[in-house]
């Protein structure tokens, strides 16, 4: 594990080895994920995926999580300072990060061309990102490009089981990240926020012309086929797929059938 300094925030970062002849596979977590997560114990899909495809990987835990530096006054007033978020997410948070933070990163990485692979908030980062930025390929997961009553509901649960301590929920995730509040709140208050029922960036997604999968389980918990439809609508290119007995996270719940539907997709990737 390293960090990286950007505009004196530090981020966690993780790399894995590969060849330098092709675009590296860069990973952005979901809401409440971390480099951790993405590496626990028995699923390393991101290493997988890598020797699968032939491509080095890189890893980070976006600020207020896994390892990196914490938001400040998280649950306080939404403020600007020094180029970075205070307080409260404002619902642009994602933009921000695809727009400002990432391209920070990559740039410090010296990649410039990558293949993102983002999961939930991750695939929206990834997405955004796509929009503006060159990019190789962009595969995104049960991507989120407009808010839905599943997805509300689902994290409306997730603050009870949070706050209830014999749910167990705040422990588990405690493991994988050193502000396990930063990380949960920082999530959580945003999308329930009411600024946030306007989140919509399928506009966006009209501006990417780098090659497109999107991936989501018919059980996600946390949104439907309507999320890949909207896309599919705005970037005809996109191919989709859909996993079967698979929840929120596809690399969790059936990261065989993922692998298999990415390599010959990457196969055409330099």
């Amino acid at each position: 594990m390293n960090r990286i300094d950007i505009a004196g925030i530090g981020l966690e970062v993780a790399h894995i080895p590969g060849p330098s002849d092709r675009a590296p596979l860069v990973f952005l977590h979901e809401g409440l994920g971390s480099v951790a997560m993405w590496l626990q114990r028995g699923q390393h899909w991101p290493t997988d995926i890598c020797a699968a495809t032939g491509r080095a990987g890189w890893l980070y835990s976006r600020r207020g999580y896994g390892q990196s530096d914490p938001v400040a006054d998280v649950r306080g007033t939404p403020r600007w300072e020094g180029g970075w978020h205070i307080g409260r997410h404002g619902p642009d948070y994602m933009h921000h990060e695809a727009w400002q933070v990432l391209p920070a990163l990559l740039d410090r990485l010296k990649v410039s061309q990558p293949v993102l692979v983002g999961h939930s908030d991750g695939a929206t980062i990834a997405l955004l990102h796509a929009s503006r930025h060159p990019v190789a390929a962009c595969v995104a997961m049960a991507p989120h490009v407009l808010v839905e009553q599943v997805a509300l509901r689902a994290i409306e649960q997730a603050k009870a089981l949070y706050e209830n301590e014999s749910s167990g929920l705040r422990q588990r995730l405690a493991r994988y990240h050193a502000d396990v509040d930063n990380a949960f709140w920082q999530w959580n208050d945003v999308w329930l926020s009411r600024a946030f029922l306007d989140f919509d960036m399928r506009a966006e997604c009209r501006r990417i012309a780098a090659p497109l999968m999107l991936v989501q389980g018919l059980g996600d918990e946390y949104g439907t086929l309507a999320q890949l439809k909207e896309i599919v609508l705005a970037a005809p290119h996109a191919q989709c797929v859909e996993l079967a007995e698979c929840g929120h996270s596809p690399h969790r719940d059936q990261p065989a059938a993922l692998t298999a539907a990415l390599v010959p997709f990457l196969s055409h990737i330099p």
